[in-house]
């Protein structure tokens, strides 16, 4: 270390500690009937994201990426499936890219986990497996950030 360098300098910026399913649910709701009625149709499958961060330690964050997925046809669930998957993070960096890299740099990192185990879920449930698409958390997160400045604003 050089007399330029401080301490922090030396450490990774981002460093993912654990990643672990927090929460898992998948149901067939009309099963066997549900399978019978699905062939040949192709269900609705509308996916719900959210990204939740929680301070564990010092410089150190929970991150928890939920995936709410909802396979419909005519109106009637075929399979519902909820995921909450999570990751520790430490972050060594300066206080104004804390926020973005939880909520961009941190999913992105989670999200082929989780992509793997819904691939799972549905092909284990007896269903083709349901391969995910990339997700673009950099817009998730200028949603979000504009979501909340409306709420700002109305308060």
């Amino acid at each position: 270390m050089t007399d330029a360098q401080t301490p922090s300098e030396d450490l990774p910026q981002l460093q993912v500690n654990m990643q672990y399913i927090k929460d898992l649910s998948f149901e067939i709701p009309g099963a066997p009937h549900s399978f019978i009625e699905m062939q040949g149709k192709n269900p609705e499958i509308p996916i719900h994201v959210d990204v939740n961060v929680g301070n564990v330690g010092a410089n150190a964050y929970e991150v928890v990426l939920h995936l709410k997925i909802e396979a419909l046809l005519d109106g009637k669930a075929l399979f519902i499936l909820e995921l909450a998957y999570a990751g520790v993070f430490t972050l060594n960096l300066p206080e104004e890219q804390i926020h973005p890299v939880l909520l961009i740099e941190c999913p992105r990192l989670l999200f082929p986990f989780a992509r793997n185990i819904v691939a799972d879920m549905t092909r284990d449930g007896g269903l083709p497996p349901l391969l995910l698409q990339p997700l673009d958390f950099v817009e998730l997160y200028r949603a979000r950030a504009a979501e909340m400045n409306a709420q700002q604003g109305q308060a």
